[in-house]
């Protein structure tokens, strides 16, 4: 049996009990990813520390890379300060290897990892690793959890397995990592893809049906097709302009669920300011620095199941270039949005 990735638990939204259900799945399926655009600063905590040295850095680098060469529009930066990082890497052995889920990673303290390698990166194994743990930072879970699977266990077998080396794992992780089924109101689409990066690999004698799969399911070493159509489908390549916004001037904003849009702010004095949707909607509202190092993060609201719209107070310097931007959740009531700064 492989070593497998030991994802942490993943935060729950508390949502009220009188939300619609198209209103409550919307924000349970968006609500780990990432505004699109966003950069996202790694930083590593070691050298390699017990599993190798600076070549298990460079896996990681590549891995990212390989993610990026899809053309996604998300963007990503090494660090050396820990404290200017989203994404703060470990390599320990004890550790294992997990990666916290989009962006339960700014609830981490930045003394912290969020991601932890616990074996060489340098193998083809490790390698598909480094492309897992990159693909749960960017939102996505494990695909052998999709309700959509149809996977039926032998439960006893799996935790007895997954009891013994290498994974010495108690009851529950095994129960969150593996046999916990994922809500049909967290995945994309209806159907299951056993190709997946996201997949873990499994012998014989675990699963029971879908009887195909009685004999295990083999290694996946590479981004499938339906990986490079997720992730761009979440973060396509960010090829336009934003349109600029002027002050007191609300922009109106049509959007599907998950869709964003992008807005330019140059404002015209230094003081601050108020930028903000207007509407019935719950959004993720960013803002966004140009800066000679790229955008880097100002601040954010997410009003997802509020009664209420996303609002930022915020100091903006005269002719320095901000971009704002808003992830929908969803449109509720008469559906109609717009964003304007004040």
């Amino acid at each position: 049996m492989p070593r497998y990735c030991a994802q942490p638990p993943q935060t729950q939204p508390v949502l009220r009990p009188d939300l619609s259900p198209n209103r409550s799945r919307a924000i349970l399926l968006v609500r780990t990813k990432w505004i699109n655009g966003t950069v996202l600063h790694y930083a590593f905590l070691d050298q390699g520390g017990d599993i190798g040295g600076p070549e298990q850095l460079d896996e990681v680098r590549h891995a990212f890379q390989a993610w990026k060469a899809l053309g996604i529009g998300l963007e990503f930066q090494e660090v050396a300060d820990p404290g200017d990082s989203e994404i703060r890497v470990l390599f320990r052995e004890s550790e294992g290897s997990a990666s916290y889920v989009g962006r339960d990673n700014l609830g981490i303290a930045t003394t912290e990892p969020t991601m932890t390698f616990g074996w060489d990166l340098t193998s083809p194994y490790g390698k598909a690793t480094a492309l897992h743990e990159i693909g749960h930072a960017f939102g996505f879970a494990h695909e052998h959890q999709n309700p959509f699977a149809g996977i039926v266990w032998d439960e006893e077998k799996v935790y007895a397995d997954l009891a013994g080396p290498p994974n010495n794992w108690p009851h529950e992780v095994t129960f969150n990592n593996i046999l916990r089924k994922l809500s049909q109101n967290e995945v994309t689409g209806s159907t299951w893809d056993p190709d997946s990066i996201m997949e873990y690999s499994f012998g014989p004698g675990l699963i029971v049906r879908p009887e195909a799969y009685r004999g295990g399911i083999p290694e996946t070493l590479g981004l499938s097709a339906a990986d490079k159509e997720r992730v761009l489908q979440w973060y396509p390549p960010i090829v336009a302009q934003p349109a600029r916004l002027q002050p007191f001037q609300s922009a109106p904003v049509q959007l599907a669920t998950g869709g964003q849009a992008d807005f330019e702010i140059i404002p015209p004095e230094t003081r601050r300011y108020q930028v903000g949707t207007f509407g019935n909607s719950d959004v993720v509202l960013a803002l966004f620095e140009d800066t000679a190092d790229g955008l880097r993060y100002v601040t954010a609201d997410d009003d997802s199941g509020q009664d209420r719209n996303g609002r930022l107070d915020v100091k903006l310097v005269k002719d320095h270039r901000y971009v704002a931007r808003a992830r929908l959740y969803s449109n509720w009531g008469n559906g109609s949005i717009a964003l304007m700064y004040w």
